[in-house]
């Protein structure tokens, strides 16, 4: 199982940067079922689309803020999002009692993570490496 972190699900809105185009291909190497997101994910995201959302100054702002929300839902319809479960939470107040210096939405993803016994895939290893057995890997390089 891949996790996909809310950095590297991000790339996808730039289908044309080199980053991009790296992850694509080394996502092709596993089945589309096998590569996931996380609930996190989807809040952070939601909360950024929001907050653009609430800045749009006139109707054509927001009608193009609009579409782009539209295609960040359909982009969510098409991956299996993993939610924030009772496992998880365990695995979130274990790591939270160690006082890792990591921001708490980053240290929810890494407990969905752990819990599922999966591979998070991100471009931020200084914090996520951080995380007892977490494996992470960015291929983004």
């Amino acid at each position: 199982m891949i996790i996909l972190d809310t950095d590297c699900l991000s790339l996808f809105d730039r289908e044309k940067s080199l980053e991009s185009s790296i992850l694509r291909r080394n996502l092709a190497r596993f089945s589309p079922e096998d590569v996931l997101t996380t609930i996190i994910t989807f809040e952070e995201q939601m909360r950024g689309w929001l907050t653009y959302l609430s800045r749009c100054k006139n109707i054509e702002e927001q009608i193009f803020a609009y579409e782009r929300l539209n295609q960040f839902l359909e982009n969510f319809r098409k991956i299996v999002v993993i939610p924030f479960d009772k496992k998880a939470a365990d695995v979130f107040q274990q790591l939270k009692s160690q006082k890792i210096r990591v921001g708490t939405m980053d240290l929810k993803i890494a407990a969905i993570t752990v819990s599922n016994n999966a591979i998070l895939v991100s471009r931020n290893l200084s914090d996520y490496e951080q995380i007892p057995n977490l494996t992470v890997h960015d291929w983004t390089k």
